[in-house]
């Protein structure tokens, strides 16, 4: 299991001119794996942008190495960073403590249907209602509030085969949790949460405190 990063060249108005939508993001994340391309055989990976100042990165996870080469497509030259990730994850034990960022996708279902939501009290509650299957809890402080927010929220596009657009709902979550159940939660690290996987949402990373 391998988590790495790229600077996006926001700088190069070439490059940019392909980036402008959600599957041209994953479609520079699958070719990163000639290998699988090739053989047909895709495995998933996880993804998603980040915002560090006034730059982005993209941040990958992956079975396999993608290619340096590759990933630096779209990167700023020399940016491509990746780490072993495996250690760091089997190494995870209940009732350890670790500040986390998450960017998700999250939705309910009504009549069949997926409905985002959009409101912060539903996006947030969506969090909540999904700790306790995933292995893990929202530390609270002593007043019982939830340390946890949501730091960036926006709807960017997806453009399907068909040629329809399709906005989605992009939130990112951080704050601070404790695991409660390590085997869960190490799953939920490497297969992601919620809907639109492929299209950079799923993806929680953390720190240890």
């Amino acid at each position: 299991m391998y988590l790495s990063r790229v600077e996006i060249d926001d700088s190069n108005r070439r490059k940019l001119r392909e980036l402008t939508h959600l599957g041209a993001y994953h479609n520079w994340v699958e070719q990163s794996f000639p290998a699988e391309v090739t053989s047909g055989l895709r495995k998933r990976h996880l993804w998603r942008i980040d915002t560090l100042g006034d730059r982005r990165y993209l941040l990958l996870l992956s079975e396999e190495k993608p290619e340096v080469e590759l990933l630096s497509k779209y990167g700023v030259n020399g940016s491509v960073i990746i780490k072993s990730y495996a250690n760091f994850i089997n190494n995870i034990s209940k009732h350890q403590t670790f500040q986390f960022r998450l960017v998700a996708n999250p939705t309910h279902t009504k009549d069949n249907h997926v409905y985002p939501h959009v409101t912060i009290e539903q996006q947030k509650k969506w969090l909540l209602d999904r700790t306790a299957k995933n292995g893990f809890e929202i530390l609270c402080n002593e007043t019982e509030k939830y340390l946890f927010d949501i730091v960036e929220r926006d709807y960017p596009i997806l453009r399907k085969k068909n040629g329809r657009k399709v906005k989605l709902s992009r939130v990112a979550f951080s704050g601070l949790l404790k695991v409660t159940d390590e085997s869960l939660f190490q799953e939920l690290l490497v297969r992601g949460i919620g809907r639109e996987k492929a299209y950079g949402m799923g993806l929680m990373t953390v720190i240890p405190r």
